[in-house]
């Protein structure tokens, strides 16, 4: 049995994820955390979930309890790093959903990975994991004559844009391409009066209503066009991808993991 601490348990995708721990086999939910002093410590996490049974309150994010086996953080980045402090002092695995993260940020999980295990991906679903395999497969096989665009959708509340899941895609096709993604990605074109170059991935990025997230990498070239997208329906998908990776991180050595790792895609 693998249990499990989630991080920002008050929001819309941390009530997910506690419900996702209370309804996977072999996994418990051990402790909900919020931020210290919230007005919602010590209520039942019970009476805010539609799935699952538990006893469980809403505790302070203080610290970590020495019962938990891996903890689950999909906050903002500020409250990321502040988590990530308390898993290296209670020496607690770490699966980490969280977007928007910077090179420096970036930089601190890899250190931090030298103490603990962490998994660490931008999108926890299998669809769009395989969907990163197959556009890899895409752009190692059509003519470098193909023009790459990525095109997602998220509802109005999402913050980063592209989303962490489009760059996931538009950098695995650079790298099939042999190409640095920061040279060849392309965010606005709104003061380009040049026509697109073939070593350039466009980004087009839509926010409305209660989209949960789409994306589609888009091969065009003259007389044809591959479409390869995924339509995830449910804030569910990511949760249970998260506590998929819980499960295998256990005991897992020092190292920093990604969803790749976790279904075994990696080459």
């Amino acid at each position: 049995m693998t249990r499990i601490a989630v991080f920002g348990a008050n929001g819309r995708m941390g009530k997910v994820l506690c419900e996702a721990a209370l309804i996977s086999p072999d996994t418990e939910l051990a402790a909900a955390y919020v931020r210290d002093e919230h007005d919602l410590i010590g209520t039942k996490v019970q009476h805010f979930i539609h799935q699952g049974k538990t006893e469980v309150t809403f505790s302070a994010e203080s610290v970590i309890a020495t019962d938990v086996d891996v903890a689950i953080d999909f906050t903002l980045p500020a409250g990321m790093k502040k988590h990530l402090g308390l898993a290296l002092e209670q020496n607690t695995p770490l699966v980490i959903g969280t977007t928007g993260l910077t090179a420096d940020d970036m930089a601190e999980l890899k250190q931090a990975a030298t103490q603990i295990p962490i998994v660490f991906s931008r999108n926890f679903s299998v669809g769009i994991n395989l969907l990163e395999n197959l556009v890899k497969q895409a752009a190692k096989t059509l003519s470098d004559d193909v023009d790459i665009e990525i095109f997602e959708l998220h509802h109005k509340h999402k913050i980063d844009a592209p989303s962490g899941t489009a760059l996931m895609i538009g950098e695995a096709i650079a790298e099939a391409k042999g190409w640095d993604h920061q040279e060849v990605a392309k965010f606005d074109r709104s003061q380009d009066e040049h026509e697109k170059s073939q070593k350039e991935i466009g980004y087009s990025v839509m926010r409305g209503g209660d989209i949960v997230g789409e994306h589609t990498a888009y091969f065009a070239t003259e007389g044809e066009r591959l479409e390869l997208t995924h339509k995830a329906s449910s804030k569910m998908t990511f949760a249970k991808g998260a506590v998929r990776a819980a499960k295998w991180l256990r005991n897992k050595p020092n190292g920093l993991y990604d969803m790749q790792d976790v279904l075994g895609f990696r080459e």
